[in-house]
């Protein structure tokens, strides 16, 4: 079983009280046996963005920064991997990020949200440049090895992030969020985990934080077992709209099993009738 610590938590304005609450719920989480814990997105600004390009650029954080970089040191401290998010300062315009930490301290994967919220409004993302690439890659716990992915919010609008790593074979997928999650968007993440045959864990905002209600989930995928007749329900987890740090377990060795039972999905493709997708 793969601990995750879901960390539902309310943000400060200031970047070294959200740092040192971040730090004080990870510990939290350790006490806990957490194997993994995920922040909300954009972590450490609570998601705020200003459309001033001067206080945008001000907000950022670098990659290789005392805040990023002090929870690399506590993934190593605490045996446990950690999804840190932030507002990432960069050389053109700041981009939507998570770093994920092995439980070594090791960086794993850089993920920024290629599907910015660009609606036309006044604190949306049309500041932000965009991520350009879908990462999958092995992560390892303190429990074992096993291969994860991320989407960030508004990227689970789009069925292709989620299906590109289930072809690089995720079998996690780590999805920071900062939006209502009512029924649409729960059933949006139910129905990834359930045709990509993979878990997807994610972690809100609570109430009352801008446009949030927390509802974090952790869906396993597994929505078939030979001893079942019928099928299963794969929410091993959704909190309520509180604050708070929440834990749930993914029994990894079962998805495994589930995903080599169900490989048909793969083979049953037909790709060569997809090209549209990849047309503007």
């Amino acid at each position: 079983m793969i601990k995750i610590a879901f960390l539902q938590l309310l943000p400060s304005e200031c970047v070294e009280e959200n740092m040192e609450k971040g730090i004080h719920y990870c510990k939290e989480a350790r006490k806990l046996g957490a194997d993994i814990a995920l922040f909300p997105e954009m972590w450490s600004c609570g998601y705020h963005i200003p459309h001033d390009l001067k206080k945008l650029n001000e907000l950022a954080i670098p990659t290789d920064g005392e805040f990023v970089t002090c929870y690399a040191e506590l993934a190593k401290e605490f045996d446990m991997a950690i999804g840190i998010t932030f507002l990432e300062r960069r050389k053109s315009r700041p981009r939507n990020t998570l770093c994920l930490y092995d439980h070594y301290g090791k960086s794993v994967y850089k993920y920024s949200k290629v599907h910015i919220c660009n609606f036309g409004e006044a604190d949306d993302e049309s500041v932000l440049c965009a991520g350009d690439e879908f990462i999958v890659a092995e992560l390892d716990t303190a429990k074992g090895k096993l291969k994860v992915g991320s989407m960030i919010c508004y990227d689970r609008e789009f069925p292709e992030s989620a299906r590109i790593p289930m072809l690089k074979g995720a079998e996690l997928v780590l999805v920071p969020n900062a939006c209502p999650m009512e029924i649409n968007r729960l059933s949006q993440l139910r129905g990834r985990a359930y045709e990509n045959m993979f878990a997807i864990a994610t972690c809100n905002y609570p109430a009352p934080h801008l446009d949030c209600n927390g509802h974090s989930t952790l869906f396993d995928g597994v929505v078939y077992l030979p001893k079942l007749s019928g099928s299963r329900d794969t929410c091993i987890l959704e909190t309520d709209a509180s604050e708070g740090l929440f834990l749930a377990e993914l029994d990894i060795d079962m998805l495994r099993e589930f995903q080599k039972r169900e490989h048909q999905n793969l083979g049953n493709r037909r790709p060569e009738l997809y090209g549209m997708l990849a047309k503007r």
